[in-house]
């Protein structure tokens, strides 16, 4: 049975959250009118906050309103593979990619696990060689993009059934790397857990469970600086 490496996305191979920036960077290249619409976020941010949203309803209501409620594929594609080759590239850490690199090389298939959007992380995953996408999905009409969301989130043990359902067996090995302690279920069903660039939580969680600590954002910051 094959190896498996399986990576989460935000501030794990990126040093940032995406979802905002994607958002914005849609709006800007693609909608700049629709940046108008900007302080409307503040009501689903607000119901957010109130717990009247959770994470679901609000994706769905900040996506409708910084891109519409039918998008042409043709511009999402566009727009998702100039947000890889500029807010990906910026993001990217090189400890995260090296990591990935030594997972490629020591034959293990790859896995990107994210909260995210399947249709724009597929174009950032491509940049990164990964194998699979597990992803947020949103429901097309035809050839349109909806803010509509199919299934769950792809987050906490929505993330585990959406990898669960992926799998037609269980391979021989699987590592699980993330930042956050929301994927603890995942970290509990993986065979290797590494905690990458951990809130203290996770930091706190993975000494007492002898995990491996990996500091790769503080790396990138030196570099950076």
């Amino acid at each position: 049975m094959p190896k498996l490496s399986i990576y989460d996305m935000d501030k794990t191979v990126i040093a940032k959250a995406s979802w905002t920036h994607w958002l914005l960077h849609y709006a800007r290249t693609e909608a700049p009118a629709r940046l108008l619409l900007l302080p409307l976020l503040a009501l689903p941010l607000l119901g957010y906050a109130l717990g009247t949203h959770d994470r679901k309803a609000l994706k769905q209501a900040t996506q409708r309103i910084l891109m519409g409620r039918r998008v042409p594929r043709a511009k999402v594609e566009r727009a998702a593979d100039s947000f890889a080759a500029t807010f990906g590239a910026k993001q990217e850490l090189p400890g995260a990619l090296a990591a990935i690199a030594a997972d490629r090389e020591a034959g293990c298939e790859l896995w990107l696990a994210t909260a995210s959007c399947r249709y724009f992380v597929e174009a950032l995953a491509r940049r990164w060689g990964f194998d699979k996408v597990i992803a947020t999905e949103n429901l097309w009409n035809g050839d349109a993009l909806t803010p509509e969301i199919r299934g769950e989130n792809c987050y906490e043990m929505g993330k585990l059934r959406k990898i669960l359902a992926e799998l037609q067996a269980r391979p021989e090995a699987v590592r699980f790397t993330s930042d956050h302690i929301s994927d603890l279920p995942v970290f509990d069903w993986a065979d290797v857990a590494v905690a990458a660039n951990p809130h203290e939580p996770l930091r706190q969680l993975a000494e007492v469970r002898g995990w491996a600590v990996c500091d790769w954002a503080k790396g990138a910051r030196r570099a950076a600086g």
